[in-house]
């Protein structure tokens, strides 16, 4: 077996711990509004989130071909697989920092701070073009688009309902957030599985065992999803209780009007644009969106900064950390 042969299952194999760590991280953004709300139980929503995440990650391949092709240029060889590596490896170490600070960080961000970081430390060509049109205006707009939108849905219910009963009105949309949490937890594995996809594709394409226009084959796909599911239904019970409780306290109508908005902008930045935005960031603003149209202070703002700062922080922390595990890798292996 020869080394390059070697590199390439190591890279796979850390690629879908990834994918692992970034379906506990996540598994918040699609099911903590429900539980909070008590729409759905813990247990069913992890259920419901890992299923709806590997169908998820069947409905496309924009997202992984942005990820694979148009964020760094990897030299071909053993060289280019330890650029791969020491990318996954930032960004594992960054899902694990904020994982254990509880705080609702981009997977998504650090996987492209990886890249981006240890491309710069390999003196390899990044995609600036790529990464600003791709990653960095879809990063500033995801969440001003969902914080806007969830408060219009949020507004249309208030009006809607407004000579209902309250109690008559929550139960209804108890029931509505099982279909809402499945289109974020769907969303989810549509946006994120992706990546995963679009790294391993990238690594196969660095090892010369698969041509750059060939399209992601099956296993990787099915790799993926499988890894992102196994990984939401273990639960990120740290990051759910910030996005369920710690931001504002929600109803069953916030809740819904929240998934429904960032369920929304999920599907237009993947099979729209295929442009790789956090689930983290979208579902986040929403739920500041539809806390702010009952009033500014219901919003924990405090904690919402704390969660922007760890939003600012991502790509270079995640950069920092794949830069220095290529020096590493890099002296260990070649």
């Amino acid at each position: 077996m020869d080394l390059s042969l070697v590199l390439v299952i190591g890279v796979v194999v850390i690629a879908l711990a990834f994918d692992y760590t970034n379906g506990f991280h996540d598994a918040a953004n699609a099911i903590a509004t429900s539980v909070s709300t008590r729409a759905l139980t813990p247990r069913a929503a992890l259920f419901m989130a890992a299923a709806m995440n590997f169908i998820g990650a069947h409905l496309g391949t924009q997202v992984a071909a942005t990820v694979g092709k148009g964020i760094i240029d990897a030299p071909d060889g053993s060289h280019g697989l330890v650029i791969v590596a020491s990318a996954l490896i930032g960004a594992i170490c960054w899902n694990l920092i904020t994982w254990y600070f509880g705080l609702p960080s981009s997977s998504s961000h650090a996987l492209i701070g990886g890249l981006v970081g240890a491309a710069l430390a390999s003196a390899s060509t990044v995609h600036w073009d790529g990464v600003l049109e791709k990653v960095v205006l879809p990063m500033v707009l995801s969440p001003l688009l969902g914080f806007t939108l969830a408060g219009a849905i949020m507004i249309a219910i208030y009006w809607i309902f407004r000579n209902s009963q309250p109690g008559k009105t929550n139960r209804g949309f108890r029931y509505a957030q099982t279909v809402s949490a499945a289109a974020m937890a769907l969303g989810h594995g549509l946006q994120d599985a992706q990546k995963t996809m679009g790294v391993i594709f990238l690594s196969l394409v660095v090892g010369g065992y698969i041509n750059p226009g060939s399209e992601i084959p099956q296993w990787v796909i099915l790799a993926s999803a499988g890894a992102i599911s196994l990984g939401t239904y273990s639960g990120g019970w740290r990051i759910m209780r910030t996005l369920g409780r710690r931001i504002i306290a929600l109803d069953p109508p916030q809740g819904f009007a929240a998934e429904s908005a960032a369920a929304v902008v999920l599907y237009t930045a993947a099979i729209g644009f295929g442009a790789p935005i956090s689930t983290t960031h979208t579902i986040t603003s929403a739920i500041m969106g539809v806390g702010a149209t009952k009033r500014l202070s219901a919003v924990r703002w405090g904690v919402a900064g704390n969660i922007v700062t760890g939003w600012i922080l991502t790509i270079p922390a995640a950069a920092l950390v794949a830069a220095v595990s290529y020096f590493a890798l890099h002296w260990v292996i070649e």
